[in-house]
């Protein structure tokens, strides 16, 4: 059965202004729970701020090293899943519905791949 990640992109500098709703919580250990329970959820977390990370670069035959934040980065990754469905239409499905958990004035976007098998 195929594996399918999903990445979580979002601004980081709008982070502080998304403040959950009553509710939210709630809404995702739900679905969580459900995740788990369908066998489709593999793994999934939350990354650290960029401030925390490190970049390193491959050009013209040197590794180029850069410390967060990357204040030139508007969008960066915040968060991940694997998960593991019969198909790509139920890897969007399971996406769509965790993106329908979250309050409706956060805005950020979850990019669903195919993991290459071999």
């Amino acid at each position: 059965m195929p594996r399918y990640m999903v990445l979580i992109h979002m601004d980081e500098q709008a982070m502080p202004h998304m403040e959950p709703d009553p509710g939210f919580e709630q809404r995702v250990g739900e679905l969580f729970e459900e995740f788990t329970r369908s066998g489709v959820m593999l793994d999934t977390a939350g990354l650290t701020p960029t401030a925390q990370g490190t970049r390193l670069t491959w050009s013209g035959g040197e590794v180029g090293q850069t410390d967060g934040p990357f204040t030139e980065t508007k969008e960066v990754v915040g968060g991940y899943a694997i998960m593991q469905c019969k198909d790509r239409a139920e890897a969007l499905e399971w996406t769509r519905r965790f993106l329908r958990t979250h309050p409706k004035h956060w805005s950020f976007t979850a990019e669903v791949r195919e993991i290459e098998q071999g």
